[in-house]
């Protein structure tokens, strides 16, 4: 009966966005009895936009998608779809079984998902908002939450961005990490690969396996660094879904107090804690296999024959010039509500924003009544918590009592 009144309701809240955040916050919305519409493909960002082969950073217990029904967890589909069991702190989480549970857990709870886009939201004269989708239909939404993830907000650095009129490309000389599914296809051929995290040196491992030959170029020297391991943490620290740390406690368990810090200091601490570092079990994968030049900043950037060229300074001695058949930047993703190109003229005029990011109240409300933010457009407002999966239990009981409560 829920599905249908959703279906039916004049004024449902319009949830756009189908990963992690967006399945949470729809879930503990339709617990609380609010109408709820919820758009897009399920897991698209984690299906495509990642490579074939990753493995999940996180651990299984910081990687369920939080739901307030029981039977929702990365277990239950474990155990409900026979994928191998995933309990302890040592066990690793491929991205396509990670993609398959996020699936899963759409299928269970909300089997009326549309599967289309929204192509515009604008306020309507009456109150609430206007949408359209891509599908031709209109119709009117009391609160609408944007959990879109990192569609469209891929940061590429400004020399590179200006070796590349025509924009990054999989098949071109320079791409974005997030353009690329299958990396068998540089077997045999050389990239560079800009950036220091995560994302940066397991694309590279994987393309080193491969059979490509690869270097990782870094701005800091020493950049290039991995984490602990599970054992390796301090005993007597509270722990938290990111290892154990005073700090990485109260960054999970009390994000709402970050947003009374001043601006910088919430901006320093979206970028730096939990910042550019890989997992403690890709070390032995990449020492020997991917070679560094660290310590290097990007100068210029030019495309020569069809092999891009970087010119590097920083470290010992002169400017030095790298060229490869490809340069893959992996150098993360930057908020901006500019990007949100499906919300109408009006609706980002008003939005009271920080450093492109939406400022939020403590119920991720916006400045624009009824229009709410989860997942990394909330992190400039309540802390680095927002860029993880383990954020929807922090974000989506807070957003749907918020909602549920207008």
């Amino acid at each position: 009966m829920r599905v249908s009144a959703a279906r039916t309701t004049t004024s449902p809240v319009a949830v756009i966005g189908a990963g992690p955040f967006g399945l949470s916050a729809a879930a503990h919305l339709r617990a609380r009895g609010v109408p709820v519409r919820i758009f897009g493909s399920p897991m698209v960002s984690w299906r495509e936009h990642m490579p074939a082969g990753m493995l999940l950073k996180s651990t299984p217990a910081a990687s369920v998608i939080d739901a307030p029904q029981r039977g929702h967890g990365l277990l239950d589909f474990c155990a409900d779809t026979g994928t191998r069991r995933l309990e302890s702190e040592w066990d690793l989480i491929p991205v396509e079984d990670f993609a398959a549970y996020g699936q899963w857990f759409a299928a269970k709870l909300f089997p009326d998902l549309e599967r289309v886009g929204v192509v515009s939201v604008d306020r309507a004269p009456g109150g609430g908002f206007a949408l359209k989708l891509d599908s031709g239909e209109s119709f009117g939404a009391r609160a609408v939450v944007v959990a879109t993830g990192l569609t469209g907000l891929a940061r590429m650095p400004r020399e590179l961005a200006e070796a590349i009129p025509d924009g990054p490309s999989a098949a071109g000389p320079v791409s974005h990490a997030a353009q690329h599914r299958d990396l068998s296809g540089f077997a045999g051929r050389e990239v560079l690969v800009v950036g220091a995290g995560q994302s940066a040196l397991e694309n590279a491992v994987l393309m080193a396996e491969a059979g490509a030959s690869v270097r990782v170029v870094a701005r800091r020297a020493g950049a290039v660094g991995f984490g602990v391991p599970p054992d390796g943490q301090p005993r007597f620290s509270p722990g938290s879904p990111f290892g154990r740390a005073w700090s990485l406690y109260a960054l999970s368990n009390h994000a709402t107090h970050v947003r009374h810090l001043p601006a910088a200091a919430r901006h320093y601490l979206v970028r730096n804690v939990l910042g550019p570092l890989g997992a403690w079990w890709l070390r032995e994968r990449f020492t020997g296999r991917v070679a560094v030049s660290d310590g290097r900043r990007i100068v210029r950037a030019r495309v020569e024959g069809g092999r891009p060229v970087l010119t590097l300074s920083g470290g010992a001695g002169p400017e030095r010039e790298l060229s490869a058949d490809h340069v893959m930047a992996a150098t993360g993703y930057r908020m901006d509500v500019a990007a949100l190109d499906f919300l109408g003229h009006g609706v980002r005029a008003r939005l009271l924003t920080s450093r492109g990011a939406p400022v939020l109240d403590a119920g991720y409300q916006s400045s624009v009544r009824g229009l709410y933010f989860t997942g990394l457009p909330a992190a400039a407002s309540f802390g680095p918590v927002m860029r993880f999966v383990c954020g929807t239990t922090y974000a989506s009981p807070r957003l749907a009592a918020s909602i549920a409560t207008a």
